[in-house]
């Protein structure tokens, strides 16, 4: 048998490993779910060995779609680290044989304190598996390893009802593209999922004049603000425009004697501007939609309104690559 064939033949009998789970999954995956629903703790993954590290790993997607969860190493719990376990947890054990010493001898201490067990096991008829209050059984009758001993397609599937059984409870909770992104800020697929509100400033933050607001008073708020721009809404406060800093220059420059005189509205009307409406955003839409706009209009803040073109916020240029892009772009932005 060549390499290449010995490699498809692996990936076969985990493949088939994997496959075998779906329609043997039955009432015991509904209860697993639905002890870990009602618990008002953690998910506490234990495993040894290879095991181990699948428990580790059924522990990181647990806590990534929203169920918190840790792992914990069975021999260090004897030595103490059981005391992280509280009694509001659920156990997520996972163990081929069912027998695994370091884990058999914290179920004392487990029933003590009255903890619920899943036990993901390739036997049922175990130590752990007559522990648990539900079993999900791998059901592999040949590892990929040649000498069938290598933990090899039993912790694949082992694995894969670990992500089952994650996945399943992060839908049953109605988990989010946003809860992903808040716990994922510093990851490609969080960063593309972020909102403009997350990115935003708000409130006193935000560059605001009115209509009849006199020239003086706009460039203050506009150096004051620091964000180069200033909106100008209503009293109900709907956005009316955007006077930016480079709208002042190009209108000082057109009517230098009466510039100081303007108002707001004076200098919204006599602007002249490429883009005579401003550009908006709402709080819920994507900060990399938001970032793609900027860089598509070659301006650097844009307003966000809401449904009834109400000012609620502002975002920079700098804020947003700041949380999407490791460096900002070489070449700079005019501002608007």
């Amino acid at each position: 048998m060549t390499h290449i064939e010995r490699g498809r033949q692996a990936l076969q009998v985990e493949a088939e490993a994997v496959a075998r789970l779906v329609d043997r999954l039955d009432t015991q995956f509904e209860r697993a779910v639905e002890i870990i629903l009602a618990a008002r703790g953690r998910v506490v993954t234990l495993g040894m060995g290879k095991s181990g590290f699948v428990a580790r790993k059924a522990s990181a997607t647990l806590a990534s779609l929203g169920t918190p969860s840790f792992f914990l190493h069975p021999a260090e719990a004897a030595h103490g680290d059981i005391g992280r376990v509280t009694a509001e947890d659920v156990l997520l054990a996972f163990s081929h044989s069912g027998e695994t010493d370091e884990i058999v001898r914290l179920l004392p201490s487990f029933r003590q304190m009255r903890l619920p067990l899943i036990a993901v096991l390739g036997r049922g008829d175990s130590t752990l598996g007559r522990a648990a209050a539900t079993t999900l059984l791998t059901w592999v009758n040949n590892e990929a390893c040649p000498l069938n001993l290598a933990p090899t397609a039993s912790t694949t599937a082992a694995m894969a009802l670990g992500d089952a059984l994650a996945v399943a409870v992060g839908a049953a909770r109605g988990f989010a593209p946003e809860d992903f992104a808040a716990r994922h800020p510093g990851g490609k697929l969080g960063r593309e999922l972020l909102q403009v509100r997350d990115v935003m400033h708000v409130g006193e933050d935000v560059p605001r004049v009115a209509p009849a607001t006199p020239m003086p008073e706009i460039i203050h708020e506009i150096s004051r603000k620091g964000f180069g721009v200033t909106t100008v809404a209503d009293a109900e406060g709907r956005l009316v425009g955007v006077i930016s800093d480079g709208d002042l220059r190009r209108l000082m420059e057109r009517q230098p004697e009466a510039f100081l005189r303007l108002t707001a509205r004076e200098a919204l009307a006599g602007r002249h501007s490429r883009h005579p409406r401003p550009r908006a955003m709402r709080a819920g839409d994507r900060a990399v939609a938001a970032l793609r706009a900027m860089e598509d209009y070659r301006i650097t803040a844009l307003i966000v309104v809401d449904a009834e073109d109400r000012v609620e916020g502002i975002v920079h240029l700098h804020d947003l690559w700041s949380v999407l892009s490791p460096a900002p772009p070489a070449d700079a932005l005019r501002s608007v």
